[in-house]
């Protein structure tokens, strides 16, 4: 199964916002507004953890989680 769409849709979703949005897959820190970093790491199996700092936290925490879910990628969002 082909990630593409998945990883543009994250990419583009993530650059709406201000706030750092950082997916740690085990020992690897990706800034996902990279769409190179991305495309490197996001492979299906494994579970992600999103960091999100930055003014619209809140919001880009809620847009991120809904779409790691419609494309079934498990993530889970850390409250700082």
């Amino acid at each position: 199964m082909s990630n593409n769409a998945a990883i543009v849709d994250i990419s583009q979703t993530a650059n709406k916002f201000r706030s750092s949005i950082v997916l740690q897959a085990e020992n690897k820190y990706i800034d996902v507004k990279s769409i190179l970093g991305l495309f490197t790491t996001l492979v299906g199996g494994h579970s992600y953890e999103l960091h999100v700092h930055g003014p619209d936290a809140e919001d880009a925490k809620a847009a991120m989680a809904e779409v790691f879910t419609k494309h079934n990628l498990d993530i889970k969002i850390l409250s700082e």
